[in-house]
């Protein structure tokens, strides 16, 4: 058995196994039990397998293009296109055409897409999809998973859990490469 990525406590106290009361059936899979109230808690072993996987997964990548239209992962995405070198951030809204229309201003052809949500990411998952782009989405109980390469189930609404997922995505990438990597979870927007 695999040893986790980070210690259990870190997991946990980043709130990255809680799901939601509503539940999907494409994530039914994921949940390790519901409790009393309802809430799904996603199996923690699972999230790590997919991060690591994921990680090295975006290690062969040469671009990666990560998406989020929330605000909560604003800091943990643009820290991510920072860290990681050819990688890019698209925070807010996704222009319509950024992956599919060439003569737009901002397209591009990344070799993979990361989605923070794909329900609220959709134009982007509709594009990747449309484009033949890989997609890797971090999904909570509620999210469908069609079109998606590979789920990641997780809090995808936690700005801890999103910043801890990229943090651990980029440690790996860069370890994945060879390259130093020394950003602190904290640049994260983990605090």
């Amino acid at each position: 058995m695999t040893e986790l990525l980070i210690d259990r406590k870190d997991y946990l106290s980043s709130g990255i196994h809680i799901g939601m009361k509503s539940k999907n059936k494409d994530m039914r899979r994921f949940i390790y039990k519901v409790r009393e109230d309802g809430l799904a808690i996603l199996n923690l072993k699972v999230i790590d397998d997919r991060i690591r996987i994921a990680g090295e997964m975006l290690a062969r990548a040469n671009t990666i293009l990560v998406v989020g239209r929330k605000s909560n992962t604003f800091d943990a995405l643009k820290k991510f296109a920072e860290t990681v070198d050819n990688a890019h951030a698209i925070v807010g809204r996704f222009m319509p055409g950024t992956l599919t229309n060439p003569n737009y201003e901002e397209y591009i052809e990344p070799d993979v897409v990361v989605l923070s949500d794909p329900q609220a990411d959709y134009q982007a998952l509709k594009e990747a999809v449309e484009s033949r782009i890989p997609v890797i989405a971090l999904c909570d109980t509620f999210n469908e998973t069609k079109n998606i390469d590979l789920v990641i189930p997780c809090n995808n609404k936690g700005k801890r859990s999103l910043g801890l997922i990229f943090w651990l995505l980029a440690k790996i990438i860069n370890e994945k490469r060879g390259k130093e990597f020394k950003a602190k979870l904290e640049e994260f927007g983990t605090d």
